[in-house]
């Protein structure tokens, strides 16, 4: 029977993905199988599954560092935010229904046993299903109904191993403070807490972790050093993109408009990882750099939405001066829906029924469509020869006279457009950077002929499990670990 062990967190944000994709590493590793589990996610960065559905761009990177095909049983209810208060519900993969927060507050409890059922499925074939929770374990006002943390932990008789960041400061209070606030009977199911994002001499926090045991009652593990090589890996969160670093000294400049409801954002790590390449996000209230090479528009959760949020920026007066100067514009799923005519919502998909004007710079018209596409692809990008490995998710059906310049093929089919003037690309292929001959063909002689971007993850993942079997007690971690306490 599989063990497993659920790491929860005192905050958002606190490193909870990347100690769990660490840890499925170091276990794989070890030639044990393992596999990543989280009940509820929220995040626009989405991964297609080998069975047809999407998660959470984490649990996919988890599955890689378990050495194991994404499932949609790794992350069973995912959350898509479309507007302030409101998500599209994908569960076990496809699209359930789009719900305002109060309304899935109060229905979320319902998805339990889909919940615990794809959690029994995993724990089927491994040694260890490694649990990841939602937010902060503390979260008390919203503990009626949980299914992501101790809602969950308690259906599953999970045990849990609470971690706090260092970095952000108030780690003791924050940690010594979940265990005051929360319900006795939660309390009970933590095993251990965890000192993560730890910088400077670590004996200076040992009176913290004798502390932190004292008054918990419970092992303090770590703590974990800062692991500089995080920013190697997918992040989830797109909080995280203006903090991420710069090629500063890069002769290409690439600007991307950072949209509110931006998703896949995780399209442009390939980029950033090119030397001679700088990634230019540009913030709301901020104009496109005018030395910008390339424009890229991003994928979005909201593509009329995000459009309008677009022009209320004024970024649309800068792509057409940047296309009249000569500049190159690359649209991906939502941004190559914005590159058209017209954007036209008849069912309300996204919200209220409509027709947006787009930006006119490719001669295609879109029309919002229920049927989401999850499909992975490999393509042929047209004008290089070069293949590409990328993936399909999108709600939506594009036309036009454009499309008769496809940006690549799929078998047969054509896939994208291209403006008549070449200098315009509209594509719904995810992940097409990452392929290192298309991305070499793109940026020419800028780009780095030794940069193998797949290769890297699987060394940061390496680098992130040995990371974690040096700072860490793994032994003592498994240890905490129990036989999943469903049938």
């Amino acid at each position: 029977m599989a063990k497993s062990l659920m790491f929860m967190g005192t905050g958002s944000d606190v490193g909870k993905s990347l100690v769990v994709a660490g840890l499925c590493r170091a276990l794989a590793n070890r030639g044990l199988r393992v596999a990543p589990f989280k009940p509820q996610n929220m995040s626009n960065n989405a991964a297609v599954t080998a069975d047809g559905g999407e998660i959470g761009r984490a649990q996919a990177l988890q599955a890689r560092a378990s050495r194991r095909e994404p499932v949609t049983a790794m992350n069973p209810v995912l959350l898509k935010p479309e507007q302030e208060t409101g998500s599209q519900v994908v569960v076990r993969g496809q699209r359930r229904a789009s719900m305002s927060a109060r309304a899935y507050w109060q229905e979320r409890g319902k998805l339990m046993p889909e919940v615990l059922g794809a959690f029994r499925e995993l724990a089927q074939d491994v040694d260890y299903v490694i649990v990841e929770g939602a937010g902060s374990a503390s979260e008390v006002n919203l503990r009626a109904n949980d299914i992501a943390n101790f809602g969950f932990a308690q259906a599953a008789k999970v045990p849990v191993v609470l971690v706090g960041d260092i970095n952000r400061g108030g780690v003791i209070a924050s940690i010594v403070g979940t265990f005051a606030v929360i319900d006795p009977a939660d309390a009970a199911l933590i095993r251990g807490t965890l000192i993560n994002k730890f910088q400077g001499d670590p004996s200076l926090f040992s009176a913290g972790i004798d502390f932190i045991r004292k008054r918990t009652g419970v092992p303090c593990l770590g703590p974990i050093p800062w692991f500089a090589d995080a920013a190697k890996l997918p992040a989830e969160d797109s909080m995280s993109l203006h903090t991420l670093p710069q090629n500063a000294d890069g002769v290409m400049v690439i600007a991307v408009t950072q949209l509110p409801r931006i998703a896949n954002f995780d399209d442009l790590d390939p980029l950033r990882a090119e030397p001679g390449v700088r990634v230019v996000m540009v913030q709301p209230g901020e104009a496109i750099p005018r030395d910008a090479h390339w424009i890229v528009l991003p994928g979005s959760k909201a593509t009329r939405s995000d459009l309008a949020a677009l022009r209320s920026n004024g970024w649309d007066t800068d792509i057409l001066a940047h296309v009249r100067a000569g500049g190159r514009v690359m649209g991906i799923c939502g941004g190559y829906q914005m590159l058209g005519r017209s954007i036209a919502d008849p069912a309300g998909i996204e919200g209220n029924p409509g027709t947006s004007e787009g930006l006119g710079l490719l001669d295609v018209n879109t029309v919002l469509t229920p049927v989401k596409q999850l499909r992975v692809e490999q393509a042929v990008h047209v004008a290089s020869g070069a293949a590409i490995s990328g993936y399909h998710m999108h709600m939506g059906v594009t036309e036009g006279p454009d499309r008769g310049r496809p940006f690549a093929r799929i078998g047969h089919d054509d896939e994208g457009a291209i403006s008549a003037n070449g200098r315009i690309a509209g594509t719904y292929l995810h992940g097409l950077f990452a392929a290192d001959g298309f991305r070499r063909a793109l940026l020419g002689n800028v780009a780095s002929p030794d940069l193998d971007y797949e290769a890297g993850i699987e060394r940061a993942l390496d680098d992130l499990a040995a990371h974690l079997e040096k700072h860490l007690d793994i032994d003592a971690l498994l240890a905490m670990a129990e036989p999943t306490g469903l049938d």
